[in-house]
């Protein structure tokens, strides 16, 4: 696939909040009464990261079986299907020039190269979820992290991280399913992903599944309160006060 480049440095687009975290009252009045249809609460977008082992998936099966309200962006890919995978569930699966075209239209907020296939998240996803008031949970890396925050600066980051080192070391090993020189390589892009633990708003130790479940659960409840979400029911509250 040539011609495609990763820029971190711009947004492709201006980088500014779909909706701004300072806004006065009558602020939220003025944008709430231009957009009818602006829906009681507002979206929010979650970016999960973590190392390889450090049980994400398992977290974030755990969190959305157990939050209403909250969607999983399904990302575009350029691999083929596993066994097991659905379109539209799983990846929305398309050819590498149907990608690229998406790349050269900027329908993605963020996106990139792994070993070889190419995975990214669609701006329209983001914004149907957050438009219909639903949450939406990324599952991305640490490189995508800051993709979308360039982007979306909005979005609340979460990193996850393994206790030790040594006990991420334990559970890659007991997988079964990876060769000694892949745990090396998983254990090796660890260190390096974890170094970028202070770009993160969030950090949940996953050492107990329960409470690092709950401690998930709770980032995201306490998001659905923050001005943003809560600007249009604030301005069908103002509107009973008159003046």
């Amino acid at each position: 696939m040539t011609g495609i480049r990763i820029n971190f440095g711009r947004c492709g687009r201006p980088c500014s909040s779909l909706v701004t975290r300072h806004l006065s009252l009558s602020t939220i009045s003025n944008v709430a009464k231009k957009n009818p249809k602006t829906p009681p609460t507002r979206g929010s977008i979650f970016v999960i990261s973590a190392p390889s082992g450090a049980g994400k998936s398992t977290l974030v099966k755990r969190v959305m079986a157990a939050t209403a309200g909250l969607s999983f962006s399904v990302s575009y890919t350029t691999r083929a299907p596993r066994t097991g995978e659905k379109h539209g569930r799983d990846y929305f699966f398309v050819s590498p020039k149907t990608f690229e075209g998406m790349v050269r239209r900027d329908e993605f907020v963020e996106w990139a190269d792994v070993h070889g296939h190419f995975y990214g998240t669609a701006h329209k996803q983001l914004q149907a979820a957050q438009d219909a008031g639903r949450d939406i949970l990324l599952d991305i890396d640490v490189q995508g992290h800051k993709q979308v925050l360039q982007q979306l600066p909005e979005a609340v980051s979460v990193f996850i991280l393994p206790p030790s080192f040594e006990e991420l070391s334990r559970r890659l090993r007991n997988r079964r399913s990876n060769t000694p020189e892949d745990i090396e390589r998983r254990l090796q892009t660890a260190r390096e992903e974890i170094a970028h633990w202070s770009e993160y708003e969030y950090l949940v130790v996953n050492d107990h599944l329960k409470d690092a479940t709950q401690a998930l659960r709770t980032i995201i409840r306490s998001a659905r309160f923050r001005r943003p979400s809560q600007a249009g029911r604030v301005e069908k509250i103002i509107d009973k006060f008159g003046g």
